[in-house]
């Protein structure tokens, strides 16, 4: 090996790493206070590949096999070469073919990101059509694949989740028998929520085929098909007012070229007292193109939007933003849980696709989780309106209708989780039991 030591002699500063080449080379990296990892390489190329295009090299290596961690904190996994490469991260972005990386990827993101509508659906098609059983595995039992919401007090993944929805809908300040629009709907655990707690009628949408089918089979176990409808439907095409809209983890599938395509018709779409509250990731850098690893192979056309960038497109749109809620390391603690619960699942998801499937899967999960305990991650909430006095002008109210919520929720629960238990055949229907 002759370049890569080299390489890596410049990025490794705090914190060790041991290298064994396929030819018997052997050395270590940094040696300063930090995580000591280990890895075996046995293929030769990677010496000039991973100078080359570290992120996708490296990403690659270990999906194929080629690239083994040996030792770690976390006793040899993705986590802990993550988190070297995390923390080192200043000296990786200032090597040569790093900058070069990034001003590509800068300057080639519009084009990367153009979502047509028929581009959008194969996109999500990628990512959200694995199969409702590969993410049955290890969401929580309302299939919540979004950030939790990790108040003093909330130790569960479970009930992070229900916190967030409670959170979410205490802001939206909803009263029986509006209309709201849920983009992004995902299998429907937003919208079922809403309309159970709230006695609201909600449309949920969504590209996704594996989504859609869970969600309808949800509310009819529910018994609210009658007050939450689901359409496949890019929200391009939604032309009815609503009064309010809800849009979880969609807005990083927008790109940045539809920002302004998408906040306007999130204006269109609200009637003229209503509330719109959007839930997004950002980071705290600049704005940049995706990393290789993740456009490739987890969310192709995806991008997480700065807040200056979803900013400039809300006030294009002349929506008045209400409130801007800024949460750090909750989706860390999210993404955490999600990877102990994938691990614990490995045989079956193994099983299910193959080992390079699931050392992927690893390796974006822990990248996730490290991007937001680590490096530069958030997620925002924006509340909007069409006019500045649709909601109260302190964020007072918040916390009593949440309590209010929270209240009602033991029964509420209870009920769709035995629905949704119901859809995706794990009990029978309460006419069945009754009748055995």
């Amino acid at each position: 090996m002759r370049i890569l030591p080299k390489f890596l002699r410049a990025i490794i500063r705090q914190g060790s790493l041991r290298v064994r080449g396929p030819d018997g080379y052997e050395a270590v990296f940094g040696g300063g206070d930090g995580p000591a990892v280990s890895v075996r390489i046995t293929d030769a190329s990677l010496d000039w590949k991973i100078p080359l295009n570290p992120e996708l090299a490296v990403s690659e290596a270990y999906m194929n096999g080629t690239l083994v961690i040996e030792e770690g904190r976390e006793g040899g996994t993705a986590h802990d070469l993550i988190e070297l490469a995390y923390i080192n991260r200043n000296h990786l972005h200032n090597s040569p073919t790093q900058r070069l990386l990034v001003a590509l990827r800068r300057a080639s993101r519009r084009i990367a990101q153009y979502n047509p509508e028929r581009r959008s659906r194969r996109n999500v098609a990628h990512h959200y059509d694995l199969g409702n059983a590969f993410y049955r595995m290890w969401l929580d039992w309302d299939m919540q694949y979004s950030c939790g919401f990790w108040p003093e007090g909330v130790e569960t993944l479970e009930d992070a989740q229900v916190a967030k929805k409670r959170h979410i809908a205490a802001k939206l300040r909803l009263e029986p028998g509006q209309r709201v629009l849920d983009i992004g709907c995902g299998w429907g655990g937003m919208a079922l929520y809403l309309a159970a707690i709230a006695d609201v009628e909600v449309h949920g949408i969504t590209l996704s085929e594996e989504q859609i089918s869970a969600a309808r089979a949800r509310a009819r176990a529910a018994g609210l098909a009658d007050r939450v409808r689901f359409s496949a439907m890019d929200y391009r095409r939604v032309s009815e007012r609503y009064d309010r809209i809800v849009s979880v983890g969609m807005l990083e599938h927008v790109g940045v070229t539809q920002l302004d395509t998408y906040f306007a018709k999130v204006r269109d779409c609200l009637t003229d007292d209503g509330v719109a509250l959007i839930h997004t990731i950002s980071a705290i850098d600049p704005p940049a193109g995706t990393g290789p690893f993740t456009r490739k192979y987890i969310f192709p056309g995806g991008y997480v939007p700065r807040l200056s960038e979803a900013s400039t497109a809300i006030e294009r749109a002349e929506l008045w933003c209400t409130d801007i809620e800024v949460w750090r390391v909750h989706y860390a603690r999210t993404l955490r849980a999600w990877r102990e619960r994938f691990e614990s699942r490995r045989a079956e998801v193994e099983a299910m696709y193959d080992a390079r499937f699931a050392r992927m899967w690893e390796f974006y999960l822990a990248g996730s989780e490290l991007g937001f305990s680590v490096a530069t991650n958030n997620v925002l909430q924006f509340q909007l309106a069409r006019e500045r006095d649709a909601v109260p002008l302190s964020r007072d109210y918040i916390a009593p209708a949440s309590a209010a919520l929270k209240a009602r929720e033991p029964d509420v629960l209870a009920w769709l989780r035995g629905a949704t238990e119901v859809a995706f055949g794990e009990a029978a229907p309460a006419t069945q039991r009754a009748a055995e």
